[in-house]
């Protein structure tokens, strides 16, 4: 879970600054489009002047990287992009003041308002062939499904002992990047340096792989990964006895799934692993991140007890219409309820609630959502029988250290499994980078790098378990 998964979301809205004296719009800028509490971030990157004014947009959550902007323009105070998109062209006309940029955004009938600053933009990365490993793009078939992947070598020896990396919620590619983070790639080339072989694959319907992530659930991602380590074991360059998984956030889920339900699993890395089930995961997010968000005691009791409707909806099937009105009443109770120059700055509450509404409603009706709120790791933890290493950062604020640490520890052991050990990473993220708060609106800002003592910790305990 790269990002929150809470389905009922706060509207929010950006003041729009006085236009000042200023530099030229061409740079990097990062952000967020308001549609709700947890905003949609996105970097637009700017290029030329005048009439050669260009520029791409970057949308991280869905996995939508260097997307060409059209009919880009600036007037001396404001700036104007559009976006050619499948609900529709997307508009951004926007305000420039010194280092930020805000105001509407519209597509179809959904408008609200974006905002953006100005960021430094990150040199230039030639990604050139490793001299001291090697890499293999591979293709690993699962019946009708097909992922594409890279697995990296150390550049002599072997046959190697070899991890596979799971990726958290979302449609993420084999880097699981975001906001230019590259968590996977990072891992990877770690562990091969120590002597590991490492595959990591796109997501279904990512980058080079086929397959739908909209009609898949957690369980069909664990037939992905079991597809992966059928085809390591098969290699003469791969010790057949020593593949394990490394899984992120809902990738720890397909991991632990995995390691019940086979003996052909060597270890495990559970990074951010959840061991609440599906909905009190949720309703611990909108606790914690209500918290951040200054919201009260009962402003989070409410957020969650109509997130225990939609649970009860999702759960039975039945009374859709029911609920998409509790939805829609529940909206426009919040939009009332904004501050008064946060309403002024909606172009659209209507269309606004429209659009949101929709969009919950299309969330809450998938089938991951359904098996996601119902799945209880548990019961798959009391069955690994392999070794485990599990790591939480203190500052997660979607799987919550104090909520999960000890009954991942309590399950994992509770059957005699002895080889466990659960690390607290301080002052880390979800994405176990070095954080302020811990919110994922501070991804844009944070470091490209994991917090000091993850990598070894990881790469340390796999050399003690798997000596290359």
């Amino acid at each position: 879970m790269k990002h929150a998964i809470c389905v009922l979301l706060i509207l929010v809205a950006a003041r729009v600054a006085p236009a000042v004296a200023q530099p030229g719009p061409a740079g990097r800028w990062e952000g967020a489009i308001g549609l709700t509490g947890l905003d949609l971030g996105i970097v637009v990157h700017l290029r030329g002047a005048g009439d050669s004014l260009r520029g791409t947009i970057d949308i991280p959550a869905q996995m939508a990287m260097g997307l060409a902007l059209t009919n880009v323009r600036a007037t001396p105070a404001g700036v104007h992009f559009e976006l050619p998109a499948g609900p529709g062209l997307a508009v951004f006309d926007g305000m420039l003041a010194g280092d930020s940029i805000a105001g509407d955004f519209r597509q179809g009938t959904a408008a609200a308002r974006f905002r953006l600053h100005r960021a430094v933009e990150p040199p230039a990365v030639i990604r050139t062939p490793p001299t001291d490993f090697r890499e293999e793009e591979v293709k690993v078939a699962n019946g009708p499904v097909t992922l594409a992947g890279t697995l990296s070598m150390p550049s002599s020896g072997g046959p190697f002992p070899a991890a596979i990396l799971l990726t958290g919620s979302g449609a993420q590619n084999r880097d699981e990047e975001i906001f230019g983070f590259t968590p996977f790639r990072i891992l990877a080339e770690h562990l091969t340096r120590k002597g590991f072989a490492v595959l990591r694959c796109d997501d279904r319907g990512v980058g080079g792989s086929t397959g739908d992530m909209r009609s898949s659930t957690t369980a069909d991602f664990a037939t992905d990964a079991m597809a992966m380590v059928k085809s390591l074991t098969a290699r003469p360059d791969i010790r057949a006895s020593q593949v394990g998984l490394i899984g992120h956030s809902e990738g720890a889920l397909v991991a632990s799934m995995c390691a019940a339900g086979s003996h052909d699993i060597a270890f495990l890395v559970l990074l951010a692993g959840p061991a609440l089930p599906g909905d009190s995961t949720i309703l611990s997010q909108i606790d914690a991140l209500g918290r951040l968000a200054g919201q009260t005691p009962e402003e989070i009791g409410r957020n969650q007890a109509a997130e225990r409707r939609v649970f009860a909806t999702v759960r039975a099937q039945k009374g859709w219409d029911d609920l998409r009105t509790f939805l829609r009443a529940e909206i426009h109770r919040n939009l009332a309820h904004m501050p008064a120059e946060q309403k002024a700055a909606l172009t659209n509450p209507d269309s606004l609630a429209d659009a949101t509404l929709e969009s919950q409603m299309k969330a809450v009706q998938t089938p991951w959502f359904r098996y996601f709120i119902t799945h209880d790791p548990v019961p798959d933890l009391e069955k690994v029988r392999c070794p485990v290493l599990a790591l939480y950062g203190d500052l997660d604020k979607q799987v919550i250290l104090s909520l999960n640490n000890l009954r991942m520890t309590t399950a994992l052991t509770s059957r005699g499994n002895t080889d466990v050990r659960v690390v607290t990473i301080p002052g880390a993220n979800h994405l176990f980078q070095r954080a302020v708060t811990g919110h994922p609106g501070e991804y844009p800002s944070l470091d490209k790098a994991f917090a000091e003592g993850v990598l070894d910790e990881i790469s340390s305990w796999m050399k003690t378990h798997f000596p290359p």
